[in-house]
């Protein structure tokens, strides 16, 4: 069982960056597979970015290419998303999530989830 706290979202102008934290719980953190997605209103939850390779690499979503990091520190058992460049339509909420599927894009392959975190970007 994996609890997931996120943390830092806000009301951020257009252009600006914000860092995204996600806390989790467990003392094997290093073992799960984590990543990123989120939802805007009205719209399904979808990938933002994730670990593939033990965390050697990262994919993204192509809208987020460029602008966002992901990164984890294991000893700290925490995960993060430093988002740069906002644009209006990153707005939405934001989520991390735990699995067991490396490098997975799906919803559906993460058992765990955080509460979620809400960005704003305003023009």
């Amino acid at each position: 069982q994996v609890q997931l706290v996120e943390s830092g979202g806000g009301l951020v102008q257009t252009g600006g960056s914000l860092r995204l934290s996600c806390a989790a719980s467990a003392r094997t953190f290093s073992n799960y597979a984590m990543g990123w997605f989120r939802q805007a209103p009205g719209k399904e939850r979808e990938f933002v970015a994730t670990f593939t390779k033990r965390g050697a690499r990262t994919e993204y979503a192509d809208s987020v290419k460029g602008r966002f990091t992901i990164s984890r520190d294991n000893a700290k058992n925490t995960m993060y998303l430093q988002m740069n460049s906002l644009k209006r339509e990153d707005t939405a909420v934001y989520y991390c999530a735990a699995g067991q599927v490396l490098g997975a894009t799906r919803p559906s392959h993460y058992a765990f989830w955080g509460q979620g975190t809400q960005v704003t970007v305003s023009s």
